[in-house]
């Protein structure tokens, strides 16, 4: 455990398991206290009993795609200070569809979660954040989010990663003379639920960059995206 981070607190939304759960992992192991959000309760209850029993961790419920779930979230932890926000919770409902004949619906679906749940999920946080010494928040984007990545036949998630990629400049803009960095980090193809079982990464290597970002990476590379700890272009 790294005694540098002892004392500070970091929350990532979708926490419960995949990428999210790795990270979690792996800011406790870096000292953090965690807090798992989750949909339910008992989903981050349950990733709870994964970790072991002295872990620092606690659990909140957090609909990302539900403004009144989002808002009592950071109300029952407004006593805290945050000193990272990692927006990990997304969809990807592209299964048999391409960009001409996606449904307005499941635009919306994508972008709701992993674009503006991002947004609102910072919104809501950000009176901890303010409370923190170099606060760090962390938007969980994807390659198919890079104008060079932009694919036709994964019409909805590519979008909403693309506007999260933009949401997090503008973030990062609004939030510099705070101090607070913001960063979107691209995890690579992981074996998830969502990224399947021919993902050649695992969760751990998706997540690393992740916790790079909340431990080591410099506040100037706020509003930059990255890769395997490297910048890549948006």
């Amino acid at each position: 455990m790294n005694s540098e981070f002892q004392g500070k607190r970091a929350l990532v939304t979708g926490g419960n398991k995949g990428i999210g759960f790795a990270i979690c992992q792996g800011l406790l192991r870096a000292g953090f206290e965690v807090i798992i959000a989750a949909r339910s309760l008992d989903k981050a209850k349950t990733a709870v009993q994964k970790l072991p029993a002295n872990a620092s961790v606690r659990v909140v419920e957090l609909d990302v795609t539900d403004d009144d779930s989002i808002h009592r979230a950071a109300e029952q932890l407004n006593q805290d200070d945050l000193d990272v926000l990692v927006n990990n919770a997304g969809v990807y409902p592209d299964q048999d569809t391409n960009i001409l004949n996606i449904s307005r619906s499941t635009l919306q679906l994508a972008l709701n979660t992993n674009t503006f749940g991002a947004i609102q999920v910072t919104q809501a946080f950000l009176p901890l954040l303010q409370k923190a010494t170099q606060a760090r928040v962390i938007n969980v984007s994807s390659g198919y989010g890079e104008l060079s990545g932009l694919s036709a036949g994964v019409p909805s998630y590519c979008l909403s990663k693309l506007a999260l990629n933009g949401a997090t400049i503008m973030l990062a803009e609004a939030l510099q003379a705070q101090g607070i960095a913001v960063y979107a980090m691209c995890p690579g193809w992981v074996k998830t639920d969502m990224g399947g079982k021919n993902a050649p990464r695992s969760p751990e290597q998706g997540a690393d960059t992740a916790i790079w970002l909340a431990t080591e990476a410099s506040p100037d590379l706020s509003g930059k995206f990255f890769r395997d700890r490297q910048e890549i272009s948006y």
